[in-house]
């Protein structure tokens, strides 16, 4: 067995084509890990040649074990294009395919050789996942879950990031799904009842959801804006909370539905005849960091004429004390390639914010999870997204999250859940550059 180690997927363009050269024909194994931590199974690798073989992949990978726990992977498809995407810590890859992976890139990369061979071999074919637990592999202390969440806006990895996008690009191009930048505008005309609304999809959060509505009650920009709150049939006291509130400007909704995800709740806010011409984001959890947050993103609206305005934010505990990885400001977007760059990674900040008109137009999927994400990606396909890099938001981190703490099994109905959304939306702009 041949074997390459690509210690946590980063790797020179250089280093894997030395290999490649001498691998011979036939399957080649790649370690994403030092190989010294992974056992296989009895015939692990013999069962992976075979599946190689016989389904005339170019790459095969398995689930396998992280110590004594299970750790199932996910199928590959076409819009897997986030570069942390885990192929667990084995794979076997046809060794011809590899070299010409390799030939068909235009450029040599320091960190991003693996990330760009990869996507080569997907244009190629898709990647095989064999359901099957051919290996363990004990890690070594891991980051912190936060930590490791916001690598890929962490500036200590600015240089790695730059190549990954350089990679991606790249790949969208080949496949057809690149787009030029996003030059129109959004004409905000027509009757509004009030110029902002602050959007709050709640259930069950009442702990936090007073503090939510007195940070958006406690804004003040010089035109008129309302906080609607889309009160999810909580059972916990949030709606008492919510009554208790004795402001005008406060419009509280229970919904007539009583299945809605977060998406659900947004389209009710959005469609609602109360909502005004912007509406903006605040999670249930959150806070915005001052009272000027709504002026800052009118203020990108009206200079950029954006269909969607996207701020930066600080995590803080539930005390509103900073903790790491602090400021995520998501620097790796640009105007020029932000809306490409979006299909690989998995998130681009907060506040967001939106057209009202253009939102209406755009429904987002009535889920729980990736619902904003969906929009960003269908809306930086037409129009232009604005960008504040300054802190506006406060993102407490605390056991109530629902994010918090992910079992394998729901950060992978996650991650199949975007990666499915990038499939849809890669489809959608090979379309549109016909």
């Amino acid at each position: 067995m041949n074997i390459l180690t690509i210690p946590g997927g980063l790797c020179s363009t250089d280093h894997i084509r030395q290999f490649a050269r001498n691998a011979g024909k036939g399957p080649v194994a790649l370690m994403f890990h030092p190989s010294s931590q992974i056992v296989l199974s009895e015939n692990a690798w013999r069962r992976m040649s075979t599946v190689l073989a016989d389904s005339g992949a170019t790459m095969v990978y398995a689930d396998f074990h992280t110590g004594d726990e299970p750790t199932p992977c996910i199928d590959c498809r076409e819009g897997a294009l986030r570069d942390d995407f885990c192929f667990g810590p084995l794979a076997a890859v046809d060794a011809d395919a590899l070299r010409r992976a390799i030939d068909s890139s235009g450029t040599d990369y320091e960190h991003a050789g693996w990330y760009a061979v990869r996507l080569a071999l997907m244009r190629m074919s898709l990647p095989v996942h064999i359901p099957e637990y051919l290996s363990v592999y004990r890690p070594e202390a891991a980051a912190a879950e936060g930590e490791r969440h916001f690598d890929y806006v962490d500036p200590r990895n600015r240089r790695v990031q730059i190549e990954m996008e350089h990679a991606c690009t790249e790949h969208l191009k080949a496949i057809g799904a690149w787009l030029p930048p996003r030059t129109a505008t959004v004409d905000f005309g027509g009757d509004f009842p009030v110029e902002m609304s602050v959007i709050i999809p709640v259930r069950n959060r009442v702990a936090t959801i007073a503090d939510a509505v007195k940070s958006a009650l406690a804004q003040t920009p010089d035109f008129t804006f309302n906080v609607i709150v889309v009160d999810n049939h909580s059972t916990d006291g949030t709606t008492e909370v919510l009554q208790s509130i004795s402001d005008k400007r406060l419009v509280h909704i229970v919904p007539e539905s009583t299945d809605l995800g977060i998406g659900g709740c947004w389209n009710t806010a959005l469609h609602d005849s109360r909502c005004g011409r912007f509406a903006v984001q605040l999670d249930s959890d959150d806070l915005y960091s001052s009272a000027d947050t709504l002026t800052a993103i009118h203020r990108c609206f009206l200079s950029t004429g954006c269909a969607m305005a996207v701020g930066s934010y600080s995590l803080v505990d539930f005390d509103c004390r900073p903790i790491p990885p602090g400021v995520i400001d998501h620097r790796e977007w640009t105007d020029a390639n932000g809306h490409n760059n979006l299909l690989r990674v998995n998130g681009m900040g907060a506040p967001r914010a939106f057209a009202t008109a253009v939102a209406r137009t755009m429904p987002m999927p009535d889920v729980s999870y990736g619902e904003d994400y969906a929009m960003a990606l269908r809306m930086s396909r037409q129009y232009r997204i604005g960008r504040i890099f300054d802190v506006l938001y406060l993102c407490r981190r605390w056991g109530g999250n629902s994010d918090s703490s992910l079992t394998t099994e729901k950060a992978n109905r996650f991650n199949t859940y975007k990666d499915s959304l990038r499939t849809w939306e890669v489809a959608a702009r090979q379309q549109l550059n016909k």
